[in-house]
Formats: structure tokens, sequence, C-alpha cells
């Protein structure tokens, strides 16, 4: 397989792990916000939301993977570091548009889009994207 194909669907099992991970997180700091939820519930909030959210995230992943390649061919670092990097510097990049979501988002207050420009949903957000960025690497390498 193409190593650009690779990375894409490392990419998307990634996204796919991180949903099926927030669960966890949401107990552990006490805070329901679930990007599956706020990407399903952006168009539907009935119960097509959490496929839809599931299948968006993977879509995210994939383009994210596909994107981590390009970097991965012309920066002459370590490929699985380099996808933790990056994945720590989208989330740097676009945290402050939680404030948005905050005030625009058509299900916001519903079951998992909690307010996602707090410390909590920062923390989630951290540690979501360290694993996916984990994960990333890992099955991009491996055989």
């Amino acid at each position: 397989m193409h190593p650009r194909w690779k990375r894409a669907g490392a990419g998307a099992v990634a996204a796919v792990v991180w949903g099926l991970l927030e669960p966890i997180d949401q107990r552990l700091l006490r805070w329901d916000y679930s990007d599956v939820a706020v990407l399903g519930k952006a168009f539907t909030r009935g119960p097509a939301w959490r496929p839809l959210g599931f299948a968006l995230h993977a879509l995210n992943g994939a383009i994210f993977g596909l994107a981590y390649h390009e970097v991965a061919r012309r920066v002459p670092r370590d490929p699985r570091r380099l996808a933790v990097e990056l994945a720590l510097l989208e989330h740097l990049a676009l945290f402050p548009t939680g404030y948005f979501v905050d005030r625009y988002h058509p299900a916001r207050g519903e079951q998992g889009v909690a307010r996602i420009f707090s410390s909590r949903a920062f923390a989630q957000a951290t540690t979501r994207h360290a694993v996916f960025g984990l994960l990333l690497g890992l099955l991009s390498d491996a055989e």
C-alpha cells in the first residue's frame, strides 16, 4: 500500500479510537465535551448524530493523515514524534475556535456539546490529540 494511503487510513483509525475513548476522559474530567457529538450534532440531533459524527471525525483523521504524510516527507524528524507534534500543534491552533462553537453551535448545551472554550475541554483535547498523534505514528509505521 502506498504510504500516503496508509497514513490516511491510520489517521481515520486513530480518529475513531479517539471517539471511542471520549467517554473515559469525560468521566475522569467530569466534562461532557465530545468531538463526535460536536460534529454529528452540527448536522442532526436525531439518532443519526453519532454515526455521522464518527464518520466526519474519521474523515478529518484521514485528511490529517494525508497532511502528516506530506510534512513527514519533507521534514527530517522521527515520524512518530512528528505525528504527536503535529497533532498537538493542530490542537493549539484550533482550540480558540471553541469560542465560536460555544456561541453558535446549533446544539450547544446538549449532551456532548458542553462549553469547549474551557480549561477542562482544553485538557480533554490535549489528551485526545496526544493519543491521536501516538496512534497515527504507530499505525503509519506498522508493517
